[in-house]
């Protein structure tokens, strides 16, 4: 696929489609992953089930606009998560999409998204995620602090192998325990997502900034038809994490599958796809 690229302001972002025709689907992941993260195979599923597929690298990772340290003193946020939703909305403007079905993996600029710009977004289906509307203290109770005191335990990584290998534990630790681990998939994606440009721990820090200086209105005001996927087994996300995400949004369908962590194994695929929103069912 060519990479391809849109503008919002300052930022250049980074994107590629799977399929010409069909449904369009905007994949938005979160916090400082890449699109590779997506992957091809899934992709080029969901162009079998009739969508045009479009995924792309947030600001500040992979292939999009990378910003320098702001001046020492500085406390105000580089960006905002209005900036990132713009960010969004921009590759479909690229593409001439009047509205687009957004899925989201962890991400509340999908919520964001479909929240202040209602007449872009055709339908919704957020996966391994909680309220982006809930607040810090609310979101440390979604969390299994557990599994990030796992991360301490990685060895310092001082080359791209290491550094590679640390991307490939890390997803293993999140991995659905039900499934096969698809290890191979996982270390080609790590591999070239550092190759494309290498995790930076201040992109985190960043994307956090964004999304604390924007305060959403109630997720009771999304009209889009939803989708809420959620893992039994998540290692990272208590259960009841996706269960009120589904339960403020009106209407929305929840979805939990047993032996599912924080990813989505290929073994569910199928089944996901089939429950999407879809404004026109294609037959």
């Amino acid at each position: 696929m060519a990479i391809e690229y849109a503008t919002n302001g300052d930022a250049k972002i980074a994107y590629e489609t799977f399929g010409s025709t069909g449904e369009p689907l905007l994949l938005v992941l979160g916090i400082d992953y890449q699109m590779v993260w997506w992957n091809d195979a899934f992709c080029e599923r969901l162009v079998e089930a009739g969508f045009h597929v479009a995924r792309y690298d947030n600001r500040d990772t992979g292939l999009s606009t990378h910003y320098p340290e702001p001046a020492k003193g500085s406390r105000r946020p580089l960006y905002t998560m209005n900036d990132m939703i713009d960010d969004g909305l921009a590759v479909m403007d690229a593409l001439g999409w009047a509205g687009a079905h957004v899925l989201g993996g962890t991400s509340a600029i999908a919520q964001g998204m479909a929240l202040l710009h209602p007449g872009r977004v055709r339908g919704l289906t957020l996966c391994m995620g909680s309220p982006a509307t809930a607040g810090v203290l609310r979101t440390l109770r979604y969390l299994k602090l557990g599994f990030f005191k796992e991360f301490r335990k990685l060895p310092k990584a001082t080359t791209s192998e290491q550094k590679i290998e640390n991307e490939v534990a890390i997803y293993r630790a999140q991995a659905s325990p039900g499934y096969p681990f698809p290890e191979k998939w996982v270390r080609e994606a790590a591999t070239l997502g550092h190759e494309r440009s290498p995790r930076d721990p201040r992109t985190t820090r960043r994307h956090m900034a964004a999304g604390r200086a924007v305060k959403l209105p109630p997720l009771s005001g999304i009209t889009a038809p939803t989708l809420v996927v959620s893992g039994a087994d998540d290692p990272m996300l208590k259960p009841n994490a996706g269960r009120d995400l589904a339960a403020q949004i009106p209407g929305a369908q929840f979805v939990e599958y047993p032996g599912v962590g924080h990813d989505l194994p290929e073994g569910i695929w199928d089944d996901v796809i089939a429950r999407m929103p879809r404004s026109a069912r294609i037959a």
